[in-house]
């Protein structure tokens, strides 16, 4: 089954997240509770933590190793809920942090069924929530020829999108495309081969769960979401994984870093209109060699952290 789930930047994330140990604080990527577990050694007796994740596994995981745990509540939710799940905790502009470690976790990874990764053989599925929606094999049996190439383009950065596209079209025109190692077969005998140690699927299937879960769009939803319901000092954290995830993070912090314009007719240069809703807090952070030797899906993340100066709306 494969090593166990390790948290990236996990000391450093939460060191940065927990500003006020009494504070709320949303981990809207449960995954298998790391992150989570830190959070909590952080918060006092009043603090309180909610749990969010759109895998139903990943929330019956952690309600069993959490059992006891009473400053804890789960949700099973994409995150761009997470609007509606903070104001039915009455947490509505309370939270004092909210925590993102975005991508896929390594269980699903490591889960064949799942249908995430060719490294064995698992239907096409990809969805994070697989209790509805479109699964990857319906979608890349219904969708059209330039729609596969823009995905693939688009949140693959795939450069053989057009071959790719047409290789899927010719084998599902044959039959069904069922499988991950099918469909990692298909995109390897369309894309030249030229010594790279990355698989030649790796892309797609980026670029496929991408697609299946909305994955930016949920990530659009959830960062207009914390100008809202952070309170003023409260900390934003995003740990992404790729270069898609981590210029839609850092355009949006520094979007909102960035002091707001001041009608002409008002005089003062300063007003609390003109403060910036977010304050970057230092710079993008990455993993150090020794936590990328223990856990090799580090070597990608990068972390990003900001904090509440001022009430603003995401625009």
């Amino acid at each position: 089954m494969g090593q166990a789930h390790r948290p990236v930047l996990a000391t450093a994330a939460t060191a940065a997240l927990v500003v006020d140990p009494a504070g709320r604080y949303v981990d809207a990527t449960f995954g298998r509770g790391g992150h989570s577990e830190l959070i909590l050694q952080r918060l006092s007796d009043a603090g309180r933590l909610m749990a969010v994740d759109r895998d139903a596994h990943a929330i019956a995981a952690g309600r069993a190793r959490f059992h006891s745990e009473r400053r804890i509540c789960f949700r099973h939710s994409a995150f761009s809920r997470l609007r509606e799940l903070v104001a039915a905790a009455g947490w509505r502009a309370r939270v004092s942090g909210l925590l993102l470690d975005l991508g896929v976790s390594s269980p699903q990874l490591e889960q064949p069924e799942r249908g995430f990764s060719f490294q064995a053989t698992g239907p096409l599925d990809m969805r994070m929530d697989a209790s509805g929606g479109q699964t990857a094999g319906d979608w890349l049996q219904s969708a059209a020829p330039d729609e596969l190439v823009r995905v693939l383009r688009e949140y693959g950065e795939e450069r053989f999108a057009r071959r790719i596209a047409r290789a899927i079209v010719r084998a599902r025109d044959e039959r069904r495309i069922a499988t991950t190692t099918e469909l990692a077969q298909i995109v390897a005998g369309a894309v030249p081969v030229r010594g790279s140690r990355r698989h030649p699927a790796t892309r797609t299937f980026q670029a496929i769960r991408m697609q299946i879960n909305r994955e930016l769009d949920e990530l659009a939803a959830v960062l207009a979401a914390a100008l809202e319901l952070l309170v003023l000092g409260g900390r934003l954290v995003v740990i992404s994984f790729h270069s898609l995830e981590d210029r839609t993070v850092k355009r949006f912090m520094r979007t909102h870093s960035r002091p707001r314009p001041v009608p002409r007719e008002i005089p003062l240069a300063h007003t609390e209109q003109s403060r910036p809703p977010l304050r970057l807090v230092g710079r993008a952070q990455r993993p150090l060699r020794a936590e990328i030797l223990a856990n090799p899906r580090a070597r990608s993340a990068t972390m990003r952290v900001a904090e509440k100066m001022a009430e603003g709306v995401a625009g």
